[in-house]
Formats: C-alpha cells, sequence, structure tokens
C-alpha cells in the first residue's frame, strides 16, 4: 500500500471547516481544473456513513468514472471515503479534522494502489505518486486561501511514505 498525506493549518474552529468539507459540492472547489472533475449524484447529498457518490474525472486526457463509499463518518473529527469503482486498484482517503486553538488541521491521508498488478511499483512511481503529490498540493493551497485570510501565518506540512 502507498500512501501520502497533506496537513493545512484552517483559520477556523473545527465544526465550519467540518461543514465545508461535509458538502459534496464544495470538492469541485479544492480540486485541481485540469482533472475537470464533476459530481454525477444529483446535489444536495446527505453526507454519512454509506453515502455513495459518483463521480466524472479526467487522468491524463482520459475520462473515469468513479464512485466511492463513506465507509467512516465521525462529525466532526474525521470521515473516509472508499473506492468502489474507478482508477485506482485500492483508495481509501482519510479526512482528519483537528481543533488547534481557534484553528483546525485539516489532514488528508491518501492510502492507495494503482493500476498494473507487477508493474505497479513503476506506474506508481513514474507517474501515479507525482500527479497526486500535486493534486494534493493543490488542494492544500485551495484550503488555505478558503479559510484563511492573511497569508503570511501559512503553515502546511506535506510527508509521502511507502508501506510494503
Amino acid at each position: 500500500m502507498r500512501v501520502i498525506t497533506r496537513e493545512t493549518i484552517a483559520n477556523r474552529p473545527i465544526e465550519e471547516v467540518f461543514e465545508f468539507f461535509s458538502d459534496a459540492g464544495n470538492l469541485e472547489l479544492i480540486t485541481p481544473p485540469e482533472l475537470k472533475f464533476r459530481i454525477i449524484t444529483p446535489l444536495p447529498l446527505k453526507m454519512g456513513k454509506g453515502t455513495l457518490i459518483d463521480y466524472r474525472i479526467m487522468l491524463n486526457g482520459i475520462p473515469f468514472n468513479w464512485k466511492t463509499e463513506i465507509t467512516e463518518w465521525e462529525p466532526p473529527y474525521r470521515f473516509v471515503d472508499t473506492q468502489i469503482k474507478g482508477p485506482y486498484r485500492v483508495w481509501i482517503h482519510e479526512h482528519t479534522f483537528l481543533a488547534s486553538g481557534n484553528n483546525t488541521i485539516v489532514r488528508d491521508k491518501v492510502s492507495y494502489l494503482s493500476p498494473g498488478l507487477f508493474i505497479e511499483p513503476l506506474i506508481s512511481t513514474l507517474f501515479v505518486r507525482k500527479k497526486l503529490e500535486r493534486i494534493f498540493d493543490y488542494r492544500g493551497e485551495q484550503i488555505f486561501r478558503i479559510f484563511n485570510s492573511d497569508n503570511s501565518s501559512r503553515e502546511t506540512t506535506a510527508s509521502d511514505k511507502q508501506i510494503n
């Protein structure tokens, strides 16, 4: 399994930040435009454990249908979406929200496996990891922009690791 994590500080209370992420319509605001991300499931969605969401995205010019399920729902601290159908062999995206005074630490942790079975390590190294890093860097920048009015106080961290 491969793992990418990102953290961003949002200058808002945890309840407000979680509410933003609870609205599936806001995903487009934090997704890079080149992915042409579109939610197919009619909005608004009632988010909670068991909610299914259908998307359409473009990866490297190739359109994909993507279906995820909210497999864990713990407002206002955490939720997990898991790919049911999509471009990855495995995709588990854990969203964690930690109160830090009047701020919120927004943490994304994605555990994934690229397609390719035996050549998966090569595909991940050459294509997938770099693309995911750019996507989650963009996401962190947008989260920061949305929730912080003073750009001079930006605090973001990034770490990537591979678990064999």
